[in-house]
């Protein structure tokens, strides 16, 4: 096992920065790009997350410590941020995520004793008992895969643009 929960914190708190430094400034071409039908542009993977940070990582870490097995996570609708369209700038989107974002990580940071807590379990509602060891890496990851994301669907904007040399770029190699 390589969960640690400094370390883990250590990606948790980059998470914000990095988006903000990535995306604040950029023209509305490059935060609206997808990868086509059904994919999400960098504006919404923002507000999934923000989601994310409201409704899923620290109400199902409260479920695992209070309820135990006892009681299934909230649910959690992974799609519900495309249900409406924020009129918010950007830059305003990432400031309330990291705002969430430290708010939760304090939370992290005074509910959690990693000598006892990270073998307690939870239910899933699709994936059944799950330890909040793997919750809280799952968190981490979910946030490598977002950044991962929002690079790759940028990248794919300039598919045909870059010609032949397609062939040397692994990130538009599907």
């Amino acid at each position: 096992m390589n969960f640690n929960l400094k370390e883990a914190i250590e990606v948790l708190e980059r998470t914000p920065r990095t988006l903000e430094q990535f995306l604040s400034g950029l023209s509305e071409s490059w935060l609206q790009c997808n990868e086509g039908e059904g994919t999400w542009n960098a504006s919404e993977v923002i507000d999934h997350l923000i989601e994310c940070e409201k409704k899923n990582w620290i109400p199902r870490l409260n479920c695992i410590l209070n309820e135990g097995e006892s009681k299934q996570f909230p649910p959690f609708d992974r799609f519900s941020h495309l249900k409406e369209k924020s009129e918010r700038s950007i830059e305003e989107r990432l400031l309330e995520f990291k705002s969430l974002r430290t708010e939760n990580i304090r939370k992290l940071q005074t509910l959690i004793d990693p000598e006892v807590h990270l073998d307690f379990e939870g239910i899933h509602p699709d994936l059944g008992t799950v330890k909040l060891r793997e919750l809280l890496s799952t968190y981490v990851v979910h946030d490598l895969t977002h950044i991962s994301q929002i690079v790759r669907v940028m990248a794919e904007r300039y598919r045909t643009d870059v010609g032949p040399w397609k062939v040397n770029l692994s990130i538009l190699k599907k």
